[in-house]
């Protein structure tokens, strides 16, 4: 009993704060359940934005499937649920989709362009 008694009182900090990660992440996790399928698409729509100009501005340009890899290990990490969820052939059409979107973005605001490209 003393045991438990030191490594509560040597680690109650760590408890702590795991407790209260875990609790923020069932709170995101209730948040994003109870939107709409279409709200939901849109949420992950707007972080595959991010995700593939991230995986643009570490990689560059030509290393699609090393891409691909990138941001599905980034969807795991952000949606470990969501990946039993979503086929890997409906994952690559929504990352070409955030292509699309962050190729015309790209095309359409050169400080954005800059930023990306690393010549800023």
């Amino acid at each position: 009993m003393n045991n438990v008694i030191n490594f509560l009182a040597g680690h109650w900090a760590e408890i702590v704060a795991v407790i209260v990660l875990a609790a923020l992440a069932v709170i995101a996790g209730i948040k994003f359940f109870r939107l709409s399928a279409a709200e939901q698409k849109e949420r992950i729509k707007e972080w595959l934005l991010y995700a593939v100009t991230s995986a643009e501005t570490e990689l560059g340009g030509g290393t699609g499937k090393l891409k691909l890899a990138t941001v599905y290990d980034m969807f795991v990490k952000a949606f470990p649920v969501l990946k039993n969820f979503i086929t890997v052939e409906a994952f690559s059409a929504l990352v070409d989709e955030a292509l699309e979107e962050m190729r015309a973005m790209l095309s359409n605001n050169r400080k954005i362009n800059d930023i990306v490209s690393g010549t800023e």
